[in-house]
């Protein structure tokens, strides 16, 4: 009877059939591992016994391989059992399959629950840069068997495709299989340097920005439509003519620092400006929605410790900083 693939396809029903007769099927690795320890306690129940195995199960894994392999492995009386000479020259590599085996398992577990070994990390480019990076040497300090591999990138990675344990995001996270824990709130403030404000004046109202020049990061939520809300008049979006246009929000410092705009910057960027004069924010009865910060991991709630370790850290450091603002909009 030919495979359900093959069904219906004539032309290619001969190809089909030589195909699966060359298919090679899976080693039984579990079996041959039994086979090893039976061979080393001499009996199906120590076997059974040291493997927390029924001795059925043991027992079907020899008859399984003696099936498979059409030859005999053990002389079985009712007083002793002793290897064949089949049973001997698989003897070396299936104790070899036993070892590596309880070899990965036991590596695997100690790096689970030690920390060491490798931490893959995705961060936005700004803020990976001015407020993460500093924060990783003590990590390091701390933890020198820690290996850390810290992408920076403000496009969204995928997690799980790309293999990181971890992501710090700035965002109002859509719902998806990520887990996430959320750390604090992030505000974004419309700032300019003292000496724009003197030359253009100050914008009272949304509808004034029309008459500024904006400066304006790309992955800004709505583009180049802000939306603003206040606590009498509500929501108000504004279309804004932006002159400068970046994907890195870190980039439009020096522009606006020198007085050549306006931007909506997050306040971890403009926190040192602010406090040292260099800029100031302008609109404050107008919030824009702040966004969240985040740390996402991969579904599954089991973590390498080293990994939890991290998120630990980063947590109780990024809780602390002084720009961190965690009441909500009214």
């Amino acid at each position: 009877m030919l495979p359900i693939s093959c069904r219906g396809r004539s032309r290619h029903a001969l190809t089909c059939i030589i195909f699966r007769r060359h298919m090679k099927t899976l080693p039984d690795l579990e079996a041959w591992a039994i086979f090893a320890k039976v061979a080393e306690t001499g009996s199906f129940a120590r076997t059974a016994a040291e493997l927390s195995l029924s001795q059925a199960t043991v027992s079907k894994a020899i008859t399984r391989l003696e099936a498979r392999m059409k030859t005999m492995l053990f002389h079985r009386t009712s007083r002793r059992m002793s290897l064949t000479e089949s049973g001997y020259a698989a003897l070396e590599r299936a104790s070899r399959i036993l070892e590596d085996g309880e070899a990965v398992e036991a590596e695997i577990a100690e790096q689970s629950s030690s920390l060491r070994g490798l931490v893959r990390l995705a961060a936005p480019m700004s803020f990976g840069i001015t407020r993460l990076a500093p924060m990783l040497p003590g990590f390091m300090e701390a933890h020198p068997e820690v290996a850390l591999d810290v992408q920076f990138d403000d496009k969204m990675v995928d997690l799980v495709g790309d293999r990181y344990d971890l992501a710090l995001r700035i965002s109002n996270l859509v719902d998806s299989s990520l887990l996430a824990r959320r750390l604090c709130t992030v505000r974004l403030l419309l700032v300019g340097a003292p000496g724009y404000f003197e030359r253009h004046g100050r914008p009272q109202h949304p509808r004034d920005l029309v008459n500024h020049r904006i400066l304006q990061y790309i992955y800004t939520r709505g583009g180049t439509s802000w939306r603003f809300r206040h606590k009498r008049h509500g929501e108000f979006s504004q279309a804004v003519p932006a002159r400068l246009f970046v994907n890195n929000a870190e980039a439009l410092e020096p522009a606006l620092r020198a007085g050549l705009g306006l931007a909506l910057q997050p306040e971890f960027l403009a926190w040192q400006d602010l406090q040292s004069g260099v800029l100031e924010t302008a609109m404050d009865d107008w919030q824009v929605e702040p966004i969240s910060l985040h740390i996402v991991t991969p579904p599954g709630r089991r973590r390498p410790a080293r990994v939890q370790a991290l998120i630990d850290y980063l947590a109780e450091r990024l809780a602390s900083e002084p720009w961190t603002y965690d009441t909500r909009m009214p």
